[in-house]
């Protein structure tokens, strides 16, 4: 694990609960992260593609949760 992983893996451990990062901790792996945030430069930019590939879903998750029977 390289140190912008882990950087995305702390980030998604402290914001388990907010826009999606319960994704991340519980659904990619290492080498997952690793091969989504290749292209980083820094800790922050690797945690801004992350967000990339996970905010869809959690609008989505969002979406459905608002709908109304």
């Amino acid at each position: 694990m390289n140190d912008f992983t882990a950087a995305v893996k702390d980030y998604a451990l402290t914001h388990y609960e907010t826009d999606g990062w319960d994704y991340v901790v519980e659904c990619y792996s290492d080498a997952e992260i690793t091969d989504i945030i290749k292209t980083a430069r820094t800790a922050a930019g690797a945690i801004k593609l992350m967000r990339a590939q996970v905010n869809p879903r959690a609008d989505y998750r969002a979406d459905i949760q608002a709908e109304r029977f």
